[in-house]
């Protein structure tokens, strides 16, 4: 059982004063963050790619690059790159590049992108949406396996029996896929048995996604991969303290501001302290809570839905460095030793 850390790189106006830290100090910020991880001995840090003013990681790649030095064993991964809008290419030679920095721990985690300001500004169609993905992904897989490389698609030029540089450290590069949820997703990840990462966020309760990790085990048996070997990670907000009520009350302002400004984007009901209480729920979406609470949910996640890496996304919004950086301190040395011993007793017993 894998757990670690993911982050948009989030610079929305803090809660309490309505101040917006800068890209570069949010950017810094990061890095120390991932130096932390690593240190109390988490096992992957994903960092997402957007386009906004609201985040600062266009290139999660670079961002995990400025880390990889400073760290000596924790993965490193997208979470995710917007494959439908970039360049397979330059996203396999930026990841082999960054595997060979970090000495091999790079991975590509894509996905379609619930975020969609990345198509305009790479000059791709939203009606492409579908198929952008597929012919990327197409290339993407061939790239990995083959260092030249011929390939013919609708939405970029061709390729001819071209040298793709540099090589990765890992052969192969490891190329998860991610989803919110869509069965279209699942089952492409099992049929090319490869990864797949579940953004288990909204109103959804995480043990829902049980049937996607089914429907993702059945299409991989399907195409004759061992659905049993095949990885399955979660993304889930969260945050933890030294008690419950503790942290409830430090993560409510950020995540209630910033839940509430994708509601009015999205056309969606205002966001109220009650959704958020029942969230923090046993059953709830967000892994908020002391280490014991926490540990107990994720616990929960690998006995029901399957899950074998976790991924806890903090901070939601903006919240001060210091308490960010106590929550990676806990989730590395309390949470992730109870959450291991317990599961590798369950399956020593259970698989």
């Amino acid at each position: 059982m894998e757990l670690g850390i993911s982050t948009f790189v989030e610079t929305t106006p803090d809660a309490f004063t309505g101040e917006t830290m800068s890209h570069a100090e949010r950017l810094r910020e990061v890095v120390e963050e991932i130096v932390l991880a690593d240190q109390v001995g988490l096992d992957v840090y994903g960092v997402g790619e957007h386009h906004r003013p609201d985040f600062a990681a266009s290139s999660p790649a670079v961002v995990m690059a400025a880390a990889a030095p400073l760290t000596s064993r924790i993965r490193l991964t997208s979470a995710v790159m917007i494959l439908s809008s970039a360049d397979p290419v330059r996203v396999f030679q930026d990841f082999a590049t960054l595997d060979s920095i970090s000495d091999g721990r790079a991975e590509i985690m894509v996905g379609r992108g619930s975020f969609t300001e990345s198509f305009p500004l790479f000059g791709c169609d939203l009606k492409d949406y579908e198929t952008l993905f597929e012919e990327k992904l197409d290339l993407l897989m061939k790239l990995q396996q083959s260092e030249r490389v011929s390939w013919e698609g609708r939405h970029r030029p061709a390729i001819h029996n071209l040298g793709i540089y540099p090589r990765p450290v890992q052969r192969p590069l490891p190329v998860w896929i991610a989803s919110a949820g869509s069965p279209e997703s699942a089952v492409r990840a099992g049929t090319l048995g490869l990864p797949f990462a579940l953004a288990m966020i909204g109103p959804v309760q995480p043990l829902e996604f049980a049937s996607q990790v089914r429907l993702y085990q059945e299409a991989a048996a399907h195409a004759g991969h061992d659905s049993s070997r095949l990885p399955v990670a979660a993304h889930a907000h969260g945050f933890i303290a030294a008690d419950t009520r503790k942290a409830m009350e430090q993560f409510f302002p950020s995540t209630y501001a910033r839940t509430n400004v994708r509601a009015v984007e999205k056309g969606l009901p205002p966001y109220h302290r009650t959704d958020y209480d029942a969230a923090c729920s046993l059953d709830g979406a967000l892994y908020v809570g002391d280490p014991e609470r926490v540990a107990d949910k994720i616990i929960r996640l690998r006995k029901h839905v399957g899950v074998t890496r976790f991924l806890l996304h903090v901070p939601h919004g903006t919240m001060p460095h210091a308490e960010v950086m106590e929550a990676i301190r806990l989730l590395g040395t309390e949470v992730a030793p109870r959450v291991r011993e317990e599961v590798a007793l369950w399956e020593k017993t259970n698989l």
